[in-house]
């Protein structure tokens, strides 16, 4: 596996690189702003014979259901749904979408069905957690693989059993969304308290008129008064407030994968002074067994004797030094040196943050 070293470019070309300001759009959200998770049971057919099989027992009871409401009167056991699949329908309800407005979805069995491919999904209410219709989804579904062969002799690709519809949903109610008003609260997506405090001022100083404000609550939440020339005006004041641009401050952190060989560091990680000395010790224990041939004749018997081999290899030590002042460039630097493997690295980093030299958060996923 190739140890793969990603770090933000600006720390190695330019020492002295300054954070660019980001807008508070991206950095906080307003609170009851938020999407609205959608879920609903529904039904895919015309299907080539890819549908649910006869073990799937709830798809015929759903469609002997469904052909009962329709005036078709059809016992469960006389219905044959190779064509048909029992699917489970999620969507996501943005803030204040309104009757009308199309959203996409997307379609996963639950039963037997190897193949949702060229199906379409029947007409189906999509709830809210609360149980209330939000919205209906009806429309052919497109997966984003395929089966093609059959039997022994077959090649499926990616995953044939999810599929989507874009703007497969109508939305029948208004979302459940808080309309902006003069008294606001902006929610940070990672909660910091230099970073709320920078939001307050930056607010506090675009709209200087008589008393604050702004105040930062806690570390990720902002309260927010709107001015009262701003009273009237919520809708522009929220956009004035999400253009405004602070500089974020983020804890040094050190995210590795070991799966993938990806060590991920930003520019606010710091090296102490320290030497690290590496090397690999192996013990290879092989064991062959020979068989033990009496001779002709003779009363003895044919065994098999094992034979047992012991090799110990260390290799040579590789030692690297981090000198006063050592930045992500030169750690990165000094690890692909030695040429060090992604479980030697999770090893390197996880000594220097017990011996203290390696000021971050340390996370391996």
């Amino acid at each position: 596996m190739r140890l793969k070293v990603l770090f933000t470019i600006g720390a190695l070309l330019m020492p002295g690189w300054a954070a660019t300001p980001t807008r508070i759009k991206e950095l906080a959200s307003w609170e009851g702003v938020r999407d609205n998770q959608l879920i609903g049971y529904g039904l895919v057919v015309g299907l080539a014979g890819t549908g649910d099989r006869r073990q799937t027992v709830f798809s015929q009871q759903s469609l002997t259901n469904m052909l009962e409401r329709m005036g078709v009167s059809v016992p469960p056991t006389a219905i044959r749904v190779a064509n048909t699949a029992a699917v489970m329908v999620t969507a996501t309800l943005p803030p204040f979408a309104q009757p009308g407005t199309r959203i996409d979805v997307t379609v996963a069995s639950v039963g037997d069905a190897p193949n949702l491919q060229g199906g379409l999904l029947l007409i189906t209410p999509l709830k809210a957690p609360n149980g209330q219709v939000f919205a209906v989804a009806q429309g052919p579904v497109v997966t984003g693989g395929f089966v093609a062969g059959r039997g022994g002799n077959s090649q499926t690709l990616n995953h044939p059993t999810v599929g989507r519809i874009a703007g497969g949903a109508l939305v029948e109610r208004g979302a459940p969304s808080q309309i902006p008003s003069e008294h606001l609260r902006l929610q940070l997506r990672r909660a910091d308290f230099a970073t709320a405090a920078r939001i307050a001022e930056a607010v506090n100083k675009h709209f200087a008129a008589g008393k604050p404000c702004a105040r930062a609550e806690n570390s990720a939440v902002v309260a927010i008064e709107a001015p009262p020339s701003w009273a009237s005006r919520p809708v522009e004041f929220v956009a004035q407030i999400e253009a405004l641009a602070v500089e974020a401050d983020r804890a040094a952190k050190v995210v590795v994968n070991e799966r993938t060989g990806t060590v991920v560091m930003g520019r606010e990680v710091r090296i102490a002074p320290v030497a690290v000395l590496h090397g690999n010790l192996s013990v290879e224990i092989q064991t062959s067994f020979a068989v033990s041939q009496p001779p002709a004749l003779s009363s003895g018997e044919t065994a098999v004797v094992p034979q047992v081999g012991v090799n110990a290899k260390e290799e040579r030590a590789r030692n690297v030094t981090l000198k006063e002042g050592a930045t992500v460039d030169d750690l990165v630097r000094a690890l692909v040196s030695i040429g060090s493997t992604p479980r030697d690295v999770i090893a390197i980093l996880q000594n220097l943050r017990a011996a203290g030299a390696l000021d971050a958060e340390l996370e391996i996923l």
